[in-house]
C-alpha cells in the first residue's frame, strides 16, 4: 500500500480525480480521504447553517401582563400581584421581577449583553401593575424569556 499525506499531482498518485490528499492504492482500487473530508466538511457546514438559523428565529413580540416577582409568580400560583408594596418589597429584597400574561404564561426578562445584566431596574417603577412590553422573545424548553425593547404601563385588567 502506498500513501500520500499531502497534496499531490494526479499523475503522481494514479488517481483520475485532480490533485487529491491522501490517496491510497489498496487492492487495485483508489480511495482517497479527500472524499471523506469532503463529507465531514459539508456536515460541518450543515451543522453550523443550522444553528445559524435557530439563532435567527427570535421573534418580535408584544406581551401584555403584570409585573410581579419570580418566587409569587411560581410558588402562589397568583393571577396578579397581591399589592405593589408586595412586589416592590419582594424585588428590593433580591426576587427577579417577572411579567405574568393573561393566559398564564410567565416571561423572564433577561439582557442582550454579555455579561448580562439584571432586569429589575427596568422593571421596578412597573412593580405590582400591568405593562404592555415589546422585545424578542427567546423560547427554550417551555421557558419564555424576552429582551425588552419598549415598555409602557397597561390600562388595568376588567
Amino acid at each position: 500500500m502506498t500513501a500520500y499525506s499531502e497534496l499531490v499531482p494526479p499523475k503522481e498518485t494514479g488517481c483520475d480525480s485532480g490533485y487529491v490528499l491522501g490517496c491510497a492504492r489498496q487492492g487495485g482500487e483508489m480511495k482517497t480521504i479527500a472524499k471523506g473530508m469532503l463529507g465531514a466538511g459539508v456536515a460541518a457546514i450543515s451543522l453550523c447553517a443550522s444553528a445559524l438559523m435557530l439563532h435567527g428565529q427570535q421573534k418580535s413580540v408584544s406581551v401584555e401582563g403584570y409585573v410581579l416577582d419570580s418566587a409569587c409568580a411560581f410558588t402562589k400560583s397568583l393571577e396578579k400581584p397581591i399589592s405593589r408594596e408586595c412586589a416592590l418589597k419582594c424585588a428590593n429584597a433580591g426576587s427577579q421581577l417577572v411579567i405574568l400574561s393573561d393566559d398564564g404564561s410567565i416571561y423572564w426578562p433577561i439582557a442582550d449583553t454579555t455579561p448580562a445584566t439584571g432586569q429589575n431596574a427596568r422593571l421596578l417603577e412597573y412593580a405590582g401593575g400591568r405593562v404592555t412590553v415589546k422585545g424578542k422573545l427567546y423560547d427554550r424548553g417551555g421557558s419564555h424569556a424576552l429582551v425588552i425593547e419598549q415598555i409602557a404601563a397597561a390600562p388595568a385588567k376588567k
